[in-house]
């Protein structure tokens, strides 16, 4: 779908002053401009974030009330249960409070991370019935519980005490549990409310370090840990796609820096061996969100989320090498599922809806795997810049059909979920993604309704996608020592996206080629003036026989990276968009 591309205004005198004063390369200014940081001061906290400018844990409210309970608990060897979910967050976040209660040698330490396909996300009363019977005393949730009064209540009735950490909306009545923590309850006011499940988590482990030390200083034992658990809290934050600002920055930036380089964890090694990271090359979040990240969340999405905790937090290294080799089959079987389905969607598309007019796809099919149906609807979302919700009835009728969805930037999903509550089962989430439940007799009343609201909601000339670019430079202005100033403003994700530029009259240096598994990727030689490079864009095969088609030349926007492999550095285009020179 044609897309418009916006190019940031910036001022050249803001940019030219920055770069003499805080003595930036000119493209690192301009880079720092486009992003509003235009003050020399903030230029040295965003470039070089450190651990020191973390809040101390006692200013999330409640995390030092929970750390006392959880001591308490310890010392009183009764049988504490770390409840978590079933994605890196929750991996992450579980696998931290799981280690911190083992270094402080807890008599009775576990964790349970429900089913994916069983039991669905978050607390469920079966299983706090399961847990009570098998003797748990107090249960810590992580990354969920925030929305769970009924499963509160329960445990509360059964005798189990429960402290709740998350990050996701709250529900209008906040369950009754001994301590709640979460960064963004208004009633608790908290300076910072994009904290990943992982990033509360780390808050919560520090706070119990220092009460064991009774001291802010912890002692060395426990600050290795600490240092250990930065690293695992950074691989959460990228995973769950929080905004990598304030203390997210800190965490992912030292996180990968520094902690999963001299602190790194036996499981995440083995996991970045499997994965094929270069032993000794610098980690990066595109290597979290792209190689490690999806390894991890097959493991959930496949049901087999403990094994994930378990190379997370084990100490045998032939443990550890099996799981990652098992985990990352199971990536590969993930995709293989995923490809199979994707392919059956985009048919659905074509057959039933009209992608440039109809402003919502609500897609159903008995067949789709219901654990990889988000990935899939997140891919459709960005093909066709339309929210997309995803059905499978998987249980031939015997349960309730289970969906995924996901949105676009401009629309809040969670809000039409709301308005079509009528309609379902259930549902949870946040604007840009949603899980669901409905019976499969009013799937078709529902696709109605959402795909009814959006239209309503979202007026059409906001329907159409639009790309922020960050300058337009001639391919030439791309050396290995240009990218590697642009990397400086790294860690990348969400609210720092890496930057996206542009170029106009580019050639084909030869016939575009399509790659990787189900020639699913593009790759071409593009060519401007008397510079060559290789760009390449995932998922986007469709691109090959488009392109083939143009005889003048091309305007691309583009991200650009170093790509090192066999012991080679080269620099290499990541495509977002292309379009005919006009």
């Amino acid at each position: 779908m044609n897309k418009i591309w916006r190019i940031q205004p910036h001022d050249v005198h803001q940019v030219a002053a920055l770069r003499r004063e805080a003595d930036l390369p000119a493209l690192v200014a301009h880079l720092l401009v486009c992003r509003g940081i235009t003050d020399p001061r903030e230029v040295e906290t965003f470039l070089n974030p450190k651990l020191t400018s973390l809040r101390m844990p006692e200013e999330l409210p409640g995390t030092k009330q929970a750390a006392g309970i959880i001591l308490e608990a310890v010392r009183a060897g009764q049988k504490i249960v770390i409840y978590g979910d079933y994605d890196v967050d929750g991996m992450t976040s579980t696998s931290i409070l799981l280690k911190c209660l083992q270094i402080l040698d807890a008599p009775s330490v576990d964790y349970y991370i429900p089913d994916r396909l069983e039991e669905g996300y978050g607390l469920n009363a079966e299983a706090v019935r399961k847990l009570a019977k098998q003797g748990a005393e107090l249960i810590i949730t992580v990354d969920c519980g925030i929305a769970s009064t009924d499963e509160a209540k329960l445990a509360k009735e059964l005798g189990v005490r429960m402290i709740i950490t998350d990050h996701h909306k709250p529900g209008p009545e906040l369950p009754d549990v001994e301590v709640i923590i979460h960064p963004g309850l208004p009633q608790f006011p908290y300076p910072f409310a994009g904290l990943a499940g992982a990033g509360v988590a780390f808050k919560l482990a520090w706070a119990i370090c220092q009460a064991e030390s009774d001291a802010d200083r912890v002692t060395p034992r426990l600050r290795s840990f600490l240092m250990e658990a930065v690293g695992l809290a950074a691989m959460g934050t990228v995973a769950d796609v929080v905004p990598l600002i304030d203390e997210n920055r800190v965490l992912v930036r030292e996180g990968l820096d520094r902690c999963l380089r001299s602190n790194i964890p036996l499981g995440v090694r083995e996991l970045m061996k499997a994965a094929g990271v270069e032993p000794g090359a610098q980690l990066t979040s595109e290597d979290i969100g792209f190689k490690l990240g999806p390894r991890l969340n097959a493991a959930g999405r496949l049901g087999q989320a403990r094994l994930a905790v378990e190379l997370l937090t084990t100490s045998k290294e032939e443990r550890a090498h099996d799981l990652a080799d098992y985990l990352n089959g199971l990536n590969e079987s993930r995709q293989k599922i995923e490809r199979g389905m994707q392919l059956t969607a985009v048919k659905q598309v074509n057959e039933q809806f009209d992608p440039e007019d109809d402003a919502a796809l609500v897609l159903n099919h008995d067949d789709w795997h219901p654990g990889v149906i988000g990935i899939v609807a997140g891919r459709l979302a960005e093909r066709y810049h339309r929210p997309v919700v995803m059905l499978s009835s998987t249980s031939g009728g015997t349960k309730p059909t289970v969906g995924s969805a996901r949105s676009v930037p401009g629309f809040d999903l969670h809000a039409a979920l709301v308005a079509c509550e009528e309609h379902l089962l259930g549902y949870g989430g946040h604007a840009a993604a949603a899980g669901l439940q409905i019976e499969d007799s009013k799937i078709d009343a529902f696709r109605q309704a959402f795909c009814e609201y959006v239209s309503e909601e979202w007026r059409p000339e906001e329907r159409v996608a639009e790309i922020d670019i960050d300058g337009e430079f001639p391919l030439g202005a791309f050396s290995q020592k240009a990218v590697k100033a642009i990397d400086r403003l790294a860690p990348f994700g969400e609210k720092n996206r890496r930057p996206i530029f542009c170029a106009t009259g580019v050639e084909l240096a030869g016939p575009p080629k399509k790659m990787g598994g189900g020639e699913r990727h593009f790759s071409a030689r593009l060519k401007q003036q008397n510079t060559t490079l290789r760009a390449v864009a995932f998922g986007r095969g469709e691109w090959v026989d488009e392109m083939a088609e143009i005889e003048g030349t091309i305007d691309i926007a583009f991200q650009v990276v170093l790509n090192h492999f066999a012991g080679r550095t080269n620099v290499e285009l990541h495509l977002a968009d292309w379009r005919e020179s006009s």
